[in-house]
């Protein structure tokens, strides 16, 4: 069945578990899009600023790339109807895999803070030998605060595919 162009899976009547466009209207699976987008605001923010604690802010961007990237996944495999076959199982894998990208966007949500308040006490270091300007900070403490809220993005899809 094809409408306007766009094709849409056949025989999509997996009770709960949404395929093709149905995923951006369909609770909790309507979560996808804003972990995508605010994880992609970290990602962004942070490439911007310059690195202070390579460890540190190298978790961040490992977190937010990477989950980015098996977001974009599973909401493919929803979208395409790849988990017709399997809906229990899939149910399952969308629980453990929130549940884990929470707690991973915790850990560098908290990361990030600490580089931000960093950020905002360094004037001149030798080692470093460099200053940390006030766009800097602001853009590290957006990033901050885009972590925490996909963190409570990825908190709350889990939870709610898990009461589902």
């Amino acid at each position: 069945m094809a409408s306007q162009g766009i094709a849409v899976p056949g025989n999509c009547e997996v009770p709960d578990l949404p395929c093709g466009l149905a995923v951006f209207r369909t609770f909790p699976y309507a979560f996808i899009l804003p972990e995508l987008v605010l994880g992609a605001w970290v990602w962004i923010l942070v490439a911007a600023t310059r690195v202070y604690y390579p460890v540190v802010q190298g978790w961040v961007m490992y977190v937010s790339v990477s989950s980015f990237l098996f977001s974009m996944i599973l909401l493919m495999v929803y979208i395409f109807g790849f988990h017709r076959s399997h809906p229990g199982t899939w149910r399952l894998v969308d629980v453990i895999y929130n549940g884990l990208s929470a707690i991973f966007y915790l850990s560098a949500a908290v990361l990030q803070a600490f580089a931000t308040i960093f950020c905002d006490s360094l004037i001149f270091t030798p080692y470093l030998g460099i200053i940390c300007t006030p766009v800097y900070y602001h853009l590290n403490a957006a990033a901050t605060v885009f972590a925490f809220l996909t963190t409570l993005m990825y908190t709350l899809h889990s939870f709610q595919s898990y009461v589902h």
